[in-house]
């Protein structure tokens, strides 16, 4: 398993996937030599990236690694209870799953 990670690296610039299909040479090169990443959006939502080769897999940690990753996000501090309270009221008011579908 691989994980990517983005830690300390600026967050990627987002293009429209019309965009990158116009300035696709432009973009590639801005990547390669600048080192810039974009993350490409259709719709809204992301549907790709485009990274420095080297930063990708630089970026890439195997399943062994992750208790790092993992000590190295930031804390939440003071509202790490209110989040948990948060959470569990949502959890604890969501709808029971009928048993039986009505399809069957």
């Amino acid at each position: 398993m691989i994980i990517i990670f983005y830690g300390g690296v600026d967050v990627p610039k987002t293009i429209s996937a019309t965009e990158a299909a116009r300035t696709l040479s432009e973009l590639l090169n801005s990547v390669k030599y600048k080192g810039e990443s974009y993350t490409v959006m259709r719709g809204g939502k992301p549907v790709a990236a485009l990274v420095p080769v080297e930063a990708a897999v630089a970026r890439q940690h195997t399943l062994s690694e992750l208790r790092m990753i993992v000590k190295s996000l930031p804390r939440l501090g003071k509202d790490a209870d209110a989040l948990l309270h948060d959470i569990e009221d949502a959890i604890k008011s969501q709808p029971k799953v009928p048993e039986k579908s009505a399809w069957e």
